[in-house]
C-alpha cells in the first residue's frame, strides 16, 4: 500500500511521525507521504521538520516516508504561489485539500489547485467534468478517500476520472491509528467508489508512479 495523505501532530494529527510510519508499516503501508495541513501561517515551520523526520524515517527504518504538504483551505488565488513555497522548502508532494462536501471549501478551489505544481487534488467532491478534463490535462491525481465525509463522493469522482481520462490515487487522510489501512480493505474502499479491479490496479499504478518520479531524492 501506497498512502500519500497523511497527518501528524504537525497540524491535526495525533502521531508523531516516527510512530505514525511505524503503525503504517504494521498496517500494511510500504510507502507513506506526511501532509499535514498548511497555509500561510505555518508553511515554513512544518515542512522543514517534516523533511528532517522522514531523513530520520527513511534512514533507520524499512517504510519509506516522503515529505509533503496539504495546503489547506486557502483562498484560491494563494494556491499557485504556496504550492511553489511548498518544493522549495522541500515538499515533494503536495496535496491540496480539495473542495468535499464535509467542509466549507471555497469554491474554485479545485480549479485553482489543478492549475497550479501540484501532485494530488485531496477528496475533490462533486468535480465538475472541466475539472476533471483540467486534471487529465495536467496530470494531477484526483483522490479517492478512506476518510468518513470526505469518501461520500468517491463514486462521482470516479465515474469523472473515468469519463474525462483523469488518474486516481486512493489515501486514507489518516489523522489517527485506527484511519491506517492496508492494500485489501483499500480494494475494498475502491470498489464500493464503482470502480472495477483493472481500474483499481490503474490506481495503484499512478501512485506507484509518482512515488518513482521522486526517484533518490529521499
Amino acid at each position: 500500500m501506497i498512502d500519500l495523505h497523511m497527518h501528524s501532530i504537525f497540524s491535526d494529527g495525533e502521531l508523531i511521525p516516527a510512530e505514525l510510519a511505524r503503525r503504517a508499516e504494521v498496517a500494511g503501508c510500504r510507502v507513506i507521504a506526511i501532509t499535514d495541513h498548511a497555509d500561510r501561517s505555518n508553511l515554513d515551520f512544518i515542512i522543514p521538520r517534516i523533511v528532517r523526520a522522514c531523513e530520520s524515517i527513511n534512514r533507520f527504518g524499512t517504510i519509506r516516508a516522503v515529505p509533503g504538504i496539504e495546503l489547506t483551505h486557502l483562498h484560491p488565488q494563494e494556491i499557485s504561489s504556496l504550492a511553489a513555497e511548498s518544493r522549495e522548502l522541500g515538499a515533494l508532494i503536495v496535496v491540496v485539500h480539495g473542495e468535499t462536501v464535509a467542509e466549507p471549501v471555497m469554491p474554485g478551489t479545485n480549479q485553482a489547485a489543478l492549475k497550479a505544481d501540484i501532485d494530488i487534488l485531496a477528496h475533490p467532491g462533486l468535480i465538475t467534468g472541466e475539472d476533471a478534463a483540467l486534471a487529465a490535462e495536467r496530470s494531477v491525481l484526483l483522490e479517492i478517500s478512506a476518510r468518513k465525509g470526505h469518501s461520500l463522493t468517491n463514486g462521482h469522482v470516479a465515474q469523472q476520472a473515468r469519463k474525462y481520462g483523469a488518474g486516481l490515487v486512493l489515501n486514507t487522510d489518516s489523522h489517527a491509528p485506527g484511519d491506517l489501512i492496508g492494500r485489501a480493505y483499500a480494494r475494498i474502499v475502491a470498489g464500493g467508489a464503482g470502480l472495477t479491479d483493472p481500474e483499481i490496479d490503474a490506481m495503484f499504478q499512478n501512485a506507484q508512479r509518482l512515488i518513482d518520479t521522486i526517484g533518490g531524492a529521499v
